[in-house]
């Protein structure tokens, strides 16, 4: 018999929900023929069967939240039929086992807690307890994570920083009558993952916002000649696909943007490869589908590649490979509305750059008033690995390249 497992399926995934089985009880199932779908905080994946036979148990029910490393199911093997009926069955009464627990309880179950002692000199101890250092949580640089006298040091000197953490929110007292025209509606998935990672971001970066505008009145003649060109392949060519590719100009010019912070090491790594996350407005919440290698690819292709990874992730039939590895992203919130915003950062990413609606307004140029298209921008950055001036270089670059969009090598082919 062989269990079917929720596998590890990367990018931090611990647990998913139960969305819908795909097989039944007594049901005869091909090797890799999926069993269940699960929605993790990324996207809906199917969970596939290690080997061909004969479904004898379905663990769970569907809205159920599994773990990674649960059992989903149990399956018969061909040679194992026979004991269909018996195996679901017999499998719980050996829950006697337990009285046979003698392996579990074995000696070797303590000492594999041995790993964790610290090891260092006695005069290193010495030095750690007449400094006041917990040597426990200190780790250790010499040979063999051996914790040495500047370890210690290095810990004592460096600053403490008090851990923030937000305000618990106290729910008010609610009359009766009120409290039933309430609906209650669960944080899960996605829900529950843009929550988390949006605090993680706003209580661990210290964000700052730079706005500023673009004149692209040449970008929107442009953008209408070659539209029509787009259609004729089956592309649908948005401004988005002429921003990414300006930013990817820019971030190549501007390096720490294009970047995160490494706090245990204290560095801040910078990128020479160019994964754009795209925000997407789905039924569940904010997707980000990345484009990778951004740098490489023309305006066509990434109009192409844009709309179809934003179809996956409305339709939830993205893949996880497609929601990883962002360098820096962009929230396209004049599609919907609005003047400015203040984007949160989406980690590991140091800088997100918000783009809103396209706006005729009156420009004084040369001394005339004369009516342009107008790109709002705004940038939210992390001042832990940029300052300011850096950012507004950052956004005078952009604005260069979307104003003269000749600048961009316009690939059309």
């Amino acid at each position: 018999m062989v269990d079917v497992k929720f596998p590890d399926v990367g990018e931090g995934v611990t647990e998913g929900t139960l969305v819908k089985w795909l097989v039944k009880e007594g049901e005869e199932i091909k090797a890799d023929q999926a069993v269940a779908e699960i929605e993790t905080d990324k996207a809906i994946v199917e969970i596939p069967s290690p080997k061909a036979g004969k479904i004898l148990k379905l663990i769970g029910k569907e809205g159920d939240v599994i773990k990674v490393g649960s059992t989903l199911a149990s399956l018969a093997l061909p040679g194992e039929a026979a004991k269909v009926p018996e195996a679901p069955e017999a499998k719980p009464p050996e829950a006697k086992p337990p009285e046979a627990k003698p392996p579990e309880a074995k000696p070797p179950e303590k000492p594999a807690e041995m790993p964790g002692r610290v090891l260092a000199t006695p005069s290193t101890r010495r030095l750690a307890r007449e400094l006041g250092v917990d040597i426990s949580k200190v780790k250790g640089t010499g040979p063999g994570e051996r914790v040495t006298d500047e370890d210690i040091r290095k810990v004592k000197e460096a600053p403490e920083v008090p851990e923030t953490r937000p305000p618990e929110i106290v729910q008010p007292e609610v009359a009766p009558e009120m409290k039933a025209l309430e609906e209650r509606i669960p944080i899960k998935g996605i829900r529950k993952t843009i929550g988390e990672r949006m605090v993680l971001s706003k209580f661990t970066a210290p964000h700052v916002v730079s706005m500023d505008e673009a004149d692209v009145t040449e970008l929107v003649k442009l953008r209408e000649k070659d539209k029509k060109i787009a259609e004729e392949k089956g592309i649908k060519l948005t401004y988005l696909a002429f921003i990414v590719k300006a930013v990817t100009v820019a971030l190549k010019q501007h390096p720490y943007l294009n970047a995160s912070l490494d706090p245990k090491k204290n560095e801040i790594v910078l990128k020479r490869y160019y994964n754009i996350g795209i925000a997407v407005d789905t039924p569940e919440g904010l997707m980000v589908p990345v484009i990778k290698d951004a740098d490489r690819k023309s305006i066509m292709e990434l109009a192409k590649e844009t709309e179809k990874l934003a179809e996956e992730a409305r339709t939830r039939k993205i893949k996880l490979p497609d929601l990883k590895g962002n360098t820096f992203t962009i929230t396209n919130i004049g599609s919907i509305g609005g003047l400015f915003s203040t984007p949160i950062i989406n980690p590991p990413d140091v800088a997100i750059l918000g783009i809103h609606r396209i706006r005729d307004m009156p420009v004084v140029i040369g001394g005339e008033i004369k009516v342009r298209s107008i790109l709002p921008l705004v940038l939210s950055f992390d001042h832990r690995v940029l300052d300011g001036a850096q950012a507004a270089r950052f956004m005078n670059t952009l604005i260069d390249h979307l104003k003269d969009p000749d600048l961009l090598l316009l690939d059309v082919e």
